[in-house]
């Protein structure tokens, strides 16, 4: 009778190394470039800006900031990512503006719009760069990350919203969140930029028409959105 001879047991795979931790010199000179290109973009625009000026002004060679973002559309991408991460969500609002609901949340933020060209002037206009000013590849790189990472906390106030009653059951929640982005980017950049809608806002200094249109604008949305007791 002959015996078979009997296979070795493969040993399994040993586990792929951990991914290495980025080098605090490299991570803090990559983060040194994001920051002063932020400033970069928000003072020329994204077409007008040069990585050579940049370079310059950072003391360092123009091909470093190449072999860290890849091309000037990679470093805006990442200018816009930081900047659009510095804004607060939506539900870092105060305890007692979020116990009055989801329309009193949209009514605090807009009511703050103004504090973004006095305070937050650098990051909202690459904001602003990113959504108007660039071409449709990098457009499209941004909208990715708008849905990967929801910076502004869309998803959870929604999830806010649905959780109170206060919004449609009987639409996609993906959907509220896109058309609550939608519409509130396009209307606070209506609010502090009077070129982007000329004539929405006749006279954009004057605090009282804005809260009218403000309410105007709640009451719309309203209408689209919000669940039937709260029409």
């Amino acid at each position: 009778m002959s015996v078979k001879a009997q296979r070795a047991p493969i040993p399994p795979a040993p586990a792929p190394p951990p991914a290495p931790a980025p080098r605090p010199k490299f991570e803090a000179k990559k983060q040194r470039i994001i920051e002063a290109a932020m400033r970069h973009f928000a003072e020329r625009g994204y077409h007008d800006a040069r990585i050579e000026d940049l370079a310059i002004e950072l003391g360092v060679a123009k091909g470093s900031i190449f072999q860290y973002f890849g091309s000037k559309a990679g470093l805006f991408l990442e200018a816009y990512k930081k900047a659009a991460h510095s804004f607060a969500k939506y539900l870092d609002c105060p305890a007692n503006v979020r116990d009055k609901g989801f329309f009193e949340v949209l009514r605090y933020w807009l009511v703050r719009t103004e504090h973004m060209l006095h305070e937050d002037w650098i990051p909202y206009r690459v904001v602003l760069i990113g959504n108007y000013g660039v071409e449709l590849s990098l457009k499209r790189e941004i909208n990715r990350f708008l849905i990967a990472e929801d910076p502004y906390g869309s998803a959870a106030v929604v999830r806010f919203a649905i959780a109170r009653g206060e919004v449609r059951s009987d639409i996609d929640p993906a959907m509220i969140a896109s058309i609550l982005d939608w519409t509130m980017e396009r209307f606070q950049d209506a609010l502090l930029t009077e070129e982007l809608d000329p004539g929405l806002f006749p006279h954009p200094g004057d605090p009282e028409k804005a809260k009218v249109r403000i309410q105007q604008f709640l009451t719309i949305l309203r209408g689209a959105i919000g669940a039937r007791s709260e029409r």
